[in-house]
């Protein structure tokens, strides 16, 4: 019986009726000796109490999709078939555009809590060794024939941990949010790719490499973005790809986009971390060597001091002490071309939670329409340019091109005029 599915729902409901209803019927009728009656009533009292925790933990993993499957919440799911050293790259001296086509066959997601138009496939990537499920939503004009020569712009999307691949399109409903703004002209029409996270069991990767255990790094940023580009009208320069996350999902979001400027433009990062310590199950956090070279700070900071910082626009927001500061850390540290906008989350606005993430959404989607498919300008005027909280004067949020993405033209004519900048 499915983890996730209604059946499992169904049936834990029916038995916490049952273990509600049993002891009014049965506590005076045990029959025996008083330690045997004593043991059957607290028998009775024990189901009780294990049947409520169980439609509680259903109820909360369903609504948060924290766990797809009885393996992932057992700790015994793998989904790494090899992990070869694939050196500083991620490439392991392979270059994906020597590689055939990898064609997957989508089709209807298993579980409706994504929602509507939502695909899922599942592959194995060819340079990490990983296998997973991927889940893909198309914007409204990826059918329209007046862009069926158009390519679009994708943002992976990843969750926290324990996570689930579907949360942003079952919990967060991102793309019945987004949807709406796309047809409207207010949101450009991205791509929206959500891949499986959870590789290891009851571990987090900390979308690390680390030869001989998980290339979760190569997954994301190699295999899983050439997958889309091949089954899809994607767009393959770094300036029209973007990664998201919230929580230890954020961390890996900034991690990777500063890591990798030729493979992403733009992170958002939804109460996150820099140390990758702060999540107690990340492999990157309990080895030293890893914890510092996966910190976005360290990142930033050898970039910086090679002289080549990383063309990267940041969107980081969290509460005080819940994400906030190590946005203004990395803000501290960004020299053009980095930008980074930091937003604080006030107290009392839901904490370190989905109903905080969600609501994010809109604005943090409308931010990254001005950064997707353009180039920091030349120049700046010092590090975190055009980053204070509050304001939105990114390069590229449409300012110098005399327009925001609040004030469109129109869908069709916003986009058809952008689709090559990308």
């Amino acid at each position: 019986m499915s983890l996730t599915g209604t059946p499992f729902f169904l049936t834990a409901i029916a038995l916490l009726v049952v273990a509600v209803v049993l002891p009014f019927a049965l506590w005076s009728r045990v029959r025996g000796p008083k330690p045997v009656r004593a043991v059957a009533r607290l028998g009775m009292l024990l189901f009780a109490q294990v049947t409520a925790i169980t439609l509680v933990f259903v109820m909360v993993n369903n609504a948060n999709s924290l766990y797809d499957n009885w393996d992932d919440l057992l700790g015994t799911s793998d989904h790494v078939e090899a992990a070869k050293d694939l050196g500083p790259d991620g490439l392991g001296g392979l270059k994906t555009k020597d590689e055939p086509k990898q064609l997957v066959q989508f089709g209807p997601p298993k579980d409706s809590v994504v929602g509507p138009g939502v695909q899922e496939g599942e592959f194995k990537g060819r340079i990490s060794g990983v296998s997973g499920e991927v889940y893909v939503w198309l914007p409204p004009q990826y059918d329209d024939p007046a862009y069926k020569d158009k390519k679009f712009p994708v943002v992976e999307l990843l969750p926290g941990f324990p996570g689930s691949a579907k949360s942003w399109m079952g919990t967060l409903k991102a793309a019945e949010q987004l949807k709406p703004l796309m047809e409207q002209g207010k949101v450009k029409p991205f791509i929206l790719v959500a891949p499986r996270t959870t590789l290891l069991g009851k571990v987090d990767t900390g979308c690390v490499n680390i030869p001989g255990k998980v290339n979760a790094d190569s997954w994301l940023s190699v295999d899983v973005r050439q997958m889309v580009i091949d089954n899809f009208r994607a767009e393959d320069k770094a300036a029209s790809w973007a990664v998201a996350g919230y929580s230890a999902g954020a961390h890996c979001a900034a991690k990777l986009a500063l890591a990798h400027p030729d493979r992403y433009r733009a992170a958002i990062s939804l109460s996150g971390f820099n140390d990758p310590k702060m999540e107690p199950a990340s492999l990157a956090g309990q080895d030293p060597k890893l914890r510092v070279e996966s910190n976005p700070l360290t990142i930033l900071k050898t970039a910086n001091k090679a002289g080549k910082p990383p063309r990267t626009a940041l969107y980081v927001s969290g509460a005080s002490n819940d994400g906030y500061e190590a946005g203004l850390a990395l803000k501290q540290l960004a020299k053009n071309p980095t930008t980074v906008k930091v937003k604080l989350i006030p107290p009392g606005a839901g904490g370190h939670g989905t109903a905080v993430w969600k609501n994010q959404i809109p604005e943090v989607f409308r931010w990254l329409s001005g950064v997707i498919g353009t180039e920091p300008p030349a120049g700046g005027t010092g590090p975190g340019r055009g980053t204070e909280h509050g304001r939105n004067p990114e390069p590229g949020h449409g300012a110098e091109h005399g327009r925001t993405p609040e004030h469109p033209r129109g869908p069709r004519h916003a986009w058809s005029g952008e689709a090559a900048a990308g």
